[in-house]
């Protein structure tokens, strides 16, 4: 994540609302298996280790974690593309994958940022986030999932350097393809050491992101979670999509805020320190990762999808 997001008040998510008891209860989303979410964190962690520490925009750690998540993807049977765009002098590159069928005029997209910044290997930031919609997309695939809609992932390139990669996709859309867009889903850090369940606020971003909001937010409900919002303004990748009038929403565990005690006694951890004391640091390792945070986010990355795909 490029720059700490600032809180906004607390909500707790003590009861479904209208629009939260209607979508995604009945669908059947899989459980995702955090231990399959840390195989890619520890790919990650590698390719870093055999690339002089980092995936950084314009270094070649972040090419080879694009060419390895492609593979993957390109093994599971999704149509994907490498999108090469110029920053710094340096070549950066987005990675696209598009799940066979659903109705092309209605597209649901996800994406988190892939880039570490040049410090360390990033993998809280976001190893989590390319990790855990990696591991939805292939589930997509083990379990047949047939969404009316279409779905597409974005891992996007030189986010640490101010959004370059998601402003050049959106950028590089026509007015038609941009409208085929109904709403974009963004992960970055999901999972922070000493976590947080903050769900993106809907307030002031685009009509229709209300409803994201209040579907991650019962994906939490379900798993007994409470949560608080968030407001993320135009500090992480969904910006470029909200900028265009496109429906966003996502989630997030904290940076370099400070845990309140209120917040240590709802979701445990301890009060007084950062969500992550090693962000933009180069102890953000496969060690710097709560498996829990890690998994619930996960599992309401599917819940959410399979509401707004189906």
């Amino acid at each position: 994540m490029r720059i700490l997001i600032a809180l906004a008040a607390a909500l707790m998510v003590t009861g479904a609302t209208t629009a939260q008891a209607a979508a995604p209860a009945a669908l059947a989303a899989p459980n995702i298996n955090v231990a399959n979410v840390q195989a890619h964190l520890n790919q990650f962690q590698s390719i870093a280790n055999a690339n002089g520490g980092n995936r950084a925009h314009g270094r070649p750690g972040y090419l080879a974690s694009i060419n390895w998540v492609k593979s993957k993807l390109d093994a599971a049977g999704f149509t994907t593309r490498v999108q090469s765009f110029t920053y710094n002098g340096a070549t950066g590159y987005n990675l696209i994958a598009d799940y066979p069928g659903g109705d092309l005029n209605n597209v649901v997209m996800l994406g988190g940022h892939l880039d570490s910044v040049t410090a360390g290997p990033g993998i809280n930031d976001n190893g989590t986030g390319s990790a855990s919609i990696l591991e939805v997309a292939l589930q997509m695939k083990a379990t047949n999932f047939q969404p009316t809609k279409h779905v597409r992932f974005g891992w996007w390139g030189a986010e640490e350097l101010g959004l370059r990669g998601s402003t050049f996709y959106v950028n590089s859309l026509s007015t038609t393809e941009r409208s085929r867009i109904k709403s974009y889903l963004n992960f970055d850090m999901t999972g922070s050491p000493n976590p947080g369940y903050f769900v993106y606020s809907a307030s002031g971003q685009p009509s229709g992101s209300l409803a994201l909001q209040q579907s991650l937010q019962a994906g939490f409900q379900s798993k007994g979670v409470a949560t608080e919002l968030t407001s993320v303004g135009g500090r992480s990748d969904h910006a470029a999509f909200a900028r265009s009038g496109i429906p966003v929403g996502g989630t997030f565990t904290g940076a370099e805020g400070i845990k309140t005690s209120a917040q240590a006694q709802k979701w445990g951890g301890t009060a007084g320190q950062a969500y992550d004391r090693c962000y933009h640091r180069s102890c953000d390792t496969t060690s710097n990762v709560n498996a829990t945070a890690l998994d619930r986010n996960a599992d309401v990355i599917a819940y959410s999808l399979w509401a707004t795909a189906a």
